[in-house]
Formats: structure tokens, sequence, C-alpha cells
């Protein structure tokens, strides 16, 4: 068919890092999806945040979102290898000193965050709710990363990672919630 261009994904196939084609279903790409769509989520989460331009806290949150961005890309590149080394050419995926970083992140918001008594909804403002749409979309793409990991290698701080970046954002909606919001929304009025 003249003018009709074919592609080799359309036999839903698609090439890892590694240089290896696979289905496009295979649980690597599920968790590498996953991956982007974390990314994606937290793009719009610094978006929101833009709206509090020259907010001290705004600044700060948006600086570590960026941060965990390119973190993420790094993972994303380390899970599409299957030799589950961690190391994505060049470069080495996530490591321990990511995860303290992120241990880091957590002990310093939580000292500024009042002391939580009862579920949090997620909500609190616009950058609140989608730092909670985050946290929800990391707890999927770790269990995504729990499942390939019972399969096949993967790097050993890729789930430690994700587990701690959950927890990170859930402290960062919280901190967007009483820093620029109405502050946290809970399940029971009390």
């Amino acid at each position: 068919m003249a003018g009709r261009s074919i592609h080799r994904g359309d036999g839903g196939e698609t090439r890892l890092g590694s240089g290896q084609r696979v289905r496009k279903d295979d649980p690597r790409l599920e968790c590498l999806g996953g991956v982007d769509e974390l990314s994606s989520v937290l793009g719009l989460a610094r978006a929101a945040l833009q709206a509090h331009a020259g907010v001290e806290a705004a600044a700060g949150m948006d600086a570590t979102l960026l941060r965990v961005q390119r973190e993420l890309h790094r993972l994303g590149a380390e899970v599409s290898r299957r030799d589950g080394s961690g190391k994505t050419g060049a470069h080495v995926g996530i490591t321990a000193d990511h995860v303290a970083t992120l241990a880091r992140d957590l002990a310093d918001l939580d000292a500024r965050l009042p002391r939580l008594h009862g579920f949090v909804l997620p909500g609190g403002g616009a950058a609140a709710a989608q730092l909670h749409v985050a946290r929800a979309v990391c707890r999927r793409v770790e269990r995504q990363a729990v499942h390939l990991a019972a399969a096949e290698p993967l790097g050993a701080q890729v789930v430690p990672y994700l587990n701690r970046l959950s927890l990170v954002l859930f402290s960062l909606a919280r901190w967007a919630a009483v820093s620029l919001g109405p502050g946290d929304e809970l399940a029971e009025d009390r």
C-alpha cells in the first residue's frame, strides 16, 4: 500500500533497553508504563504548584519533585534492562543513596506536619490533590515492581525506592494542604 507506513510496534511488541523484543503486555513494560505515568502525574503536581510561585514551601516541593522525576528516569532505565544489575549504560540506576535521600525528605516533612488524628482524604487544594494521585500511582508501580521482581531480576533498590517515595508523596500532599491549601481533610469529622 503506497503511502502507508508500518511501524515495528504495530505487531504488539517493543524493544527493551537491553535490546530484547518483548510483548507490550510484558510485566516489565507494565512497570515501565507505570513509572512513566508517575513521572507525568508529578509533572501535573509541579504545574499545580506554579499557582503558588513565590511561596517558599511551593518552591521546595517543586525542587523535590523535579529531583524525583529525574530519579524516576534512572529507575525506568534500570527497569528496562533484564539483567537486574542496576547498570543503565554508563550510569547506575537507583542506589541506596537515593533511598536514603527520600528517607531524609520524609523525616524533614514529617517534622513540619501536625500529628494525624485520622485517615486523610485526597484533597486539600489542587497541588495536594495531585500529590495524592501521584502517591496512589506510586503504590501501583510499587506493586508492579514487586510482581516483576518475583519473576525476574530487578535492581535491589527499585522496590525500596518506590516504597519510600510513596511515603514522601503522602507527606508532600499533606504539606501542600497545610502550607498552600485548607489543611488536611479527614475521612471522619472529629
